[in-house]
């Protein structure tokens, strides 16, 4: 299941935060801050897609984040590379490596994470 773009930067706050309740939730965007009411409602979306669990205290949740950021994302990137790139992670590595703007010094970087993971392998 996938987050909407606003559910997704909450849950980049939740998982910023690791726990939370709403005011610090609303105290981690920047100004000017979503209506509680709409924090509320994706709270709620996002409790019962499964993403975010939660512990009441008298009238407040604490909430917390039930997935993990580096398995979203890497879901994400998946998903991307089978509906774009024909399943294929090299057709993803070359648009990627052509068509953003990435330094000499990044794509060196890149070189030196694939040689890394090609000696682990």
């Amino acid at each position: 299941m996938k987050l909407s773009g606003s559910e997704e930067e909450l849950m980049n706050h939740l998982w910023q935060l690791e726990k939370g309740y709403m005011k610090d939730l609303l105290d981690a965007y920047p100004d000017p801050k979503p209506a509680t009411t709409t924090v509320a409602t994706l709270l709620k979306r996002m409790a019962d897609k499964g993403f975010i669990g939660y512990v009441p205290h008298g009238n407040s949740r604490q909430y917390f984040p039930l997935v993990k950021k580096t398995d979203y994302f890497a879901k994400q990137v998946n998903g991307l590379i089978k509906n774009f790139f024909n399943d294929s992670a090299t057709q993803f590595a070359s648009f990627f490596t052509q068509e953003t703007d990435l330094s000499k010094k990044e794509l060196e970087d890149l070189r030196a994470l694939i040689d890394h993971q090609l000696k682990k392998k």
